[in-house]
Order: structure tokens, then C-alpha cells, then sequence
């Protein structure tokens, strides 16, 4: 019990301190960006209300992949800063990661409290963007992050990529090692057989 509700606070004050950053770290605001702020907002309404998960995944392996998926698109502005990297199609860029962040915003209030960002098993989501991949809350962390290095790019960051969607393939694998105890699974993997990208992964 006192482990559950230390990953809820947890979630919750990562979630803060994540929009507390937010707003030194991005000078000027885009709708991609204001969306961003709108969907921490409701992390942390999830974070105090959230149900306990009736399985769940502490493991050192997957603790790793969750510190690399927070840390990767940080580690990439304070490089951008440092060194200024390539740009190479900043409309196209932007339009990416504001589908990007409507993509992921849609798949959070599709989640609601089943969200979480340790695998864990608090229910099955199978209606909105559900229908079509298992895991489009992921799909719009890829799309985003080519969308950002279409803005402004360098061999770092593309490094720092890589690594994150490295994490982010374990996390998936992780996760449908759970979800296969939840009755509803079988049938939903049936039907949705993309992880990804429909008709590839």
C-alpha cells in the first residue's frame, strides 16, 4: 500500500516539478506547447485519484527505461543549448508536434485514471486512438521527437533519440507482459494487432 501511494506522489511531484521547467526552458509559447501544459495539468489531477493497479513492474530494467523516458527530451534542449544544432524544416517540424501533442493529449483523457508511466495493470483502454495502435500515447512521443529535430537537430540529439525509443520499445514489451493478465487482453491484441504503426508494428 505505502509503495502505490509513493508512486502516486511521485507521479505527482515528477508531473510539477516537469511544469515548473516547462516554462524557463521555452521562451516563446506554441498551441503544441500549451497543450503540453494542459495535459500536466491532468496528470496531476490523475496522480490523486488514480485506482491502486492490480499488477505492476518495480523492476531495475524497467525504473531505468522510465528515468530515460523523462530525462532524453531534456537532455536534448540543454544540448541544443550548448550547441546549437542544423535545422532543417522548422514548418514541418512544428506541424509534427502539435499533431504530436493533440495525439497525446487524446490518448491521456482516453487513458483518464488508468494512466500511469511504470507498467502496470489498472484497466484496458480500447476506444479513441486505442482502436488503432496499442500504444498511441508512445506513437505521439515518436512523432514529436521527429518533429522537434526537424526544428533543430544535431548528432546529440539524434543519439539521445535512439536511446529514448530504445527505453520506449522495452516500456511497450513490459507493459503487454502485464496487460496479457488482464481478460479483456487476448481479444483486444486480436483485434488491434499494431503496437505502433498500423501495418508495420
Amino acid at each position: 500500500m505505502f509503495g502505490r501511494r509513493f508512486a502516486n506522489l511521485l507521479l505527482f511531484c515528477v508531473t510539477a516539478t516537469e511544469l515548473v521547467i516547462l516554462f524557463p526552458l521555452t521562451p516563446t509559447f506554441t498551441i503544441a506547447d500549451w497543450i503540453y501544459v494542459l495535459q500536466h495539468l491532468v496528470v496531476l489531477g490523475i496522480a490523486v485519484s488514480r485506482p491502486n493497479p492490480t499488477a505492476w513492474d518495480y523492476s531495475i530494467a524497467s525504473s531505468t527505461a522510465v528515468i530515460i523516458a523523462y530525462a532524453y527530451p531534456y537532455a536534448q534542449v540543454i544540448c541544443l543549448r550548448e550547441s546549437p544544432g542544423y535545422v532543417a524544416w522548422p514548418g514541418g517540424g512544428l506541424a509534427l508536434v502539435t499533431f504530436a501533442a493533440g495525439l497525446s493529449l487524446v490518448t491521456l483523457l482516453t487513458l483518464g485514471r488508468l494512466f500511469g508511466v511504470r507498467p502496470a495493470v489498472r484497466g484496458l483502454a480500447t476506444s479513441g486512438p486505442y482502436r488503432f495502435v496499442r500504444h498511441p500515447m508512445y506513437l505521439s512521443y515518436i512523432l514529436a521527437d521527429i518533429g522537434y529535430n526537424l526544428e533543430e537537430w544535431n548528432l546529440v540529439t539524434l543519439l539521445l533519440v535512439l536511446i529514448g525509443w530504445a527505453a520506449l520499445v522495452y516500456r511497450i514489451h513490459a507493459e503487454e507482459r502485464l496487460l496479457s493478465q488482464h481478460n479483456g487482453w487476448p481479444r483486444y491484441a486480436a483485434s488491434v494487432r499494431s503496437r505502433l504503426f498500423p501495418g508495420l508494428w
